[in-house]
Order: structure tokens, then sequence, then C-alpha cells
């Protein structure tokens, strides 16, 4: 079960931080754009989306793909 968690890009990463992250690097209006859902668009909060992608796994799951996309290193790239 070790190994499959070391290959997990996600483990050990809170939804919160997540979030913080994503905001932190695209703001709440580029967030929404890539990620159409309204806790992004509509009086957004880290809070309401805690709280929303806990309870919605599709919106979630791209949360946390868009998070691997942007900050997971890519193969091939230079540090």
């Amino acid at each position: 079960m070790n190994k499959a968690q070391s290959n997990n890009p996600m483990h050990g990463v809170t939804l919160e931080t997540v979030v913080v992250k994503l905001v932190e690097h695209y703001g709440w209006v580029e967030l929404a754009n890539r990620i159409n859902i309204n806790c992004f668009k509509n009086d957004p909060s880290v809070k309401s989306s805690l709280k929303f992608l806990r309870k919605t796994p599709w919106a979630r799951e791209q949360v946390e793909q868009l998070y691997i996309f942007t900050f997971s290193p890519r193969s091939g790239e230079k540090s």
C-alpha cells in the first residue's frame, strides 16, 4: 500500500491546501473559467468552496486534476 501511495500526487495534500494554492496561482476569476462551478463564481471563499467540494465528488475530482496539472513536476521539464 505504501508504494501505491508514493505514486499518488495527492497523498498527504488536504483539500484546503489544494483550493488555497489554486486560488493563489490563478485567482477566483481564472479558476472559475477553468472549472465551471458556482462556488468559484458567486461570492467565492475557501470555506464555501470546501463545503461544496466535499459533497460533490465530480467537482472535487476536477479541482484535484487541475492541481496535479498545475503543480506536479512534468517529465522532461527542468526543475
